[in-house]
């Protein structure tokens, strides 16, 4: 079965629009397979943004997005729960970073342009791929482990030991310190590197 697929592209104000022509990337995702609806919006992370997105996957039946804005550590989550309110699997969602990844960094519209036809060819394609996840909770034993007992890895040890949690510290020397022991001062205060490492 072939998948229903909307395209949104982001304008982010300029910030994209400025250096791409972002209605014309959203003609070109209309041509590729299985895209079902493509459009371009002034701030797809807006409320009125969101809501297309919602109201596009009830109306069109779609089955996958894909988002073409800003960075995806952004605004992923953003999207993934517009996903998730319409009754669509937020993993079923892409986002393509044609902000940090062209308009920033790209001087000619053109170029521009075609790089973000190409991001956003990648993303459509890649969606097709994604599979229904569901988040779960398991069950963590509190016992840490600290590898390497250097200076971080004594202190990190301290630290989490005082937090009340039972902790293994591994080191692979005979001693622990680390390099700090093969120093006579620190820099910049020209304390005895190994009184550094005494119990505190």
């Amino acid at each position: 079965m072939s998948e229903r697929i909307g395209f949104y592209n982001c304008h982010c104000g300029i910030n994209i629009a400025g250096r791409v022509r972002v209605k014309e990337v959203a003609e070109f995702a209309a041509t590729l397979p299985d895209v079902a609806i493509s459009r371009d919006y002034l701030f797809m992370c807006s409320d009125p943004g969101q809501e297309l997105i919602e109201k596009d996957i009830k109306e069109h039946n779609l089955t996958r997005v894909v988002v073409a804005a800003c960075s995806p550590r952004m605004h992923e989550k953003t999207f993934q729960a517009a996903c998730q309110r319409a009754g669509l699997n937020p993993y079923y969602f892409q986002m393509a970073c044609v902000r940090e990844h062209v308009s920033w960094v790209t001087a000619d519209e053109d170029e521009a342009t075609r790089k973000a036809k190409t991001l956003v060819a990648g993303a459509i394609n890649r969606v097709n791929y994604h599979q229904s996840l569901e988040t779960r909770e398991v069950s963590v034993h509190p016992d840490v482990l600290v590898v390497g007992g250097g200076i971080a890895g004594m202190q990190a040890a301290l630290d989490i030991g005082s937090a009340g949690h039972k902790v293994y510290l591994v080191e692979k020397d005979p001693t622990v310190g680390g390099h700090m022991l093969q120093f006579d001062k620190t820099f910049p205060t020209l304390d005895c590197a190994a009184c550094i490492g005494t119990p505190k």
